[in-house]
């Protein structure tokens, strides 16, 4: 299963970003098809927090924008919200020592947690900090998805 960051839904959701287009093309294509796929539940709420957020976009989304987009992206059947099972702390605590993830890349290692979790093979990112975790594999926009990632 492949799971799709923060970056990757706020890209296909603003125009005015250089990457909308590939980030777009990518989500369109995973939410419309039938290979299973996943949001982690901790990029639901930081979607919401950055394509409202004033001081990064003029005009940001209104929240009736920003929840009605999230709500669509959601009614995709073969999309899973990504939610920690009990084995969740263990896995923080690991991913957190391993990339030695402090400050604003605690976020990121509850991502790699939660992603390991799930079983999910690989992480669509274009946030180039998830290189610190060793075997957790990422695709950037552009590059092939294959079968395997998805599966």
């Amino acid at each position: 299963m492949i799971a799709v960051d923060t970056n990757i839904l706020v890209y296909a959701h603003r125009e005015e970003l250089p990457k909308h287009r590939a980030a777009k093309r990518q989500l369109t294509a995973l939410a419309e098809g039938r290979v299973r796929w996943g949001i982690p539940v901790f990029c639901l709420g930081e979607f919401l927090r950055v394509i409202t957020h004033r001081r990064l976009f003029d005009p940001p989304h209104t929240l009736a924008e920003a929840t009605e987009a999230l709500a669509r992206l959601l009614e995709s059947p073969s999309v899973t919200v990504l939610a920690p099972s009990p084995a969740f702390p263990e896995l923080l605590l690991a991913a957190m020592r391993e990339a030695d993830a402090t400050g604003n890349l605690a976020f990121d290692a509850q991502i790699v947690a939660l992603c390991r979790d799930a079983g999910v093979s690989t992480l669509l990112t274009e946030d180039r900090d998830f290189d610190r975790f060793r075997h957790f594999q990422v695709r950037r926009l552009g590059e092939r998805l294959d079968r395997r990632s998805q599966a």
